[in-house]
């Protein structure tokens, strides 16, 4: 019994602790809405669209950029300098703290990033808002670096995306991160009188002041399939309207229904989705991808010719 106790037991113990520490944490990723568990590798394939039920899940400015730009390759503009903490807020965190533990998680100053590259040989503009910094809230760090890129957008005649999810307006600055929804929207003008177009892409979720401003003054609204898009939360706007909310209620396809919104696109169709509208609206010719002459065999040989007749 000792030798069970004092050898076989320790030595199963330390090969078990050796396995688990060899296997990274995030090797498998469970499914939000059905439970599936999805192995990494095949998530990452899957633009993290759950292959059992079709969830979209939540992504950040990387895998949006490695979607959209060609072959990955684009420069990221460099996010402006604000006042950190201009009212000195504090609730049960300082403001300061919460800022610096979603830099900290997300490796970003602020909830937006933007890059230039190319979409398929058009030039454009990207900026991603994704809801992992502080629930994507709208503060003067994303309102500056949103006026930051449409102004160069404009400056180097390319069309803008904006890739978006929001809880709203940041409540730790106040009315100074309610000054950004105009400021923002003085900045979609411009594009307009530019004439470039300013393609929104609505995800899961976009509410508050977000969505009651830039978020729905694109030229094409796009949002992904079942996206929570509205205002005021569902239970906020049950109550107001003293009525029981249909089904579906603020959810991508509901808006689609009623002309909310122009389309719902699954990821995987996302890239193609943007560069047709993009090059409609530019008015420029997609490039075709040069294919190879199919064989044509004459007299035991295999010969290319024009057409592949």
């Amino acid at each position: 019994m000792s030798w069970l106790t004092n050898f076989v037991r320790p030595r199963i113990k330390s090969l078990i602790g050796a396995v688990k520490s060899a296997t990274p944490d995030n090797l498998w990723r469970k499914c939000p809405a059905c439970g599936e568990m999805i192995f990494h590798r095949d998530l990452v394939a899957a633009l993290y669209v759950c292959p059992q039920c079709g969830h979209h899940m939540r992504i950040g400015a990387p895998e949006r950029f490695a979607q959209v730009f060609d072959n990955n390759t684009f420069e990221e503009l460099i996010p402006p300098e604000v006042a950190p903490d201009p009212l000195r807020f504090r609730d049960e965190k300082r403001y300061t703290d919460r800022l610096r533990e979603a830099r900290q998680k997300t490796g970003r100053i602020d909830a937006l990033s933007a890059a230039r590259g190319t979409l398929d040989g058009l030039p454009v503009m990207v900026a991603v808002q994704p809801f992992d910094f502080m629930g994507g809230s709208l503060g003067m760090g994303v309102g500056e670096a949103l006026v930051n890129a449409m102004q160069s957008a404009v400056d180097e005649s390319r069309p803008f995306i904006l890739f978006v999810a929001s809880g709203g307006a940041r409540m730790q600055e106040g009315v100074l991160s309610l000054m950004q929804m105009p400021r923002v929207t003085i900045a979609v003008d411009m594009l307009r009188d530019a004439g470039l177009p300013y393609v929104v892409v609505l995800t899961d979720p976009t509410t508050g002041g977000v969505s009651a401003s830039y978020a729905m003054l694109g030229d094409i609204h796009i949002a992904e399939p079942n996206a929570l898009i509205g205002f005021a939360g569902q239970r906020v706007t049950a109550n107001a309207v003293r009525e029981q909310l249909p089904e579906g209620y603020q959810r991508a396809e509901y808006l689609l229904q009623h002309g909310m919104i122009d389309m719902v696109v699954n990821r995987k169709e996302m890239r193609a989705t943007l560069s047709k509208v993009l090059h409609l609206l530019m008015k420029r010719s997609k490039p075709h991808a040069v294919l190879p002459l199919p064989p044509r065999v004459i007299a035991g040989t295999v010969a290319r010719v024009p057409g592949g007749a």
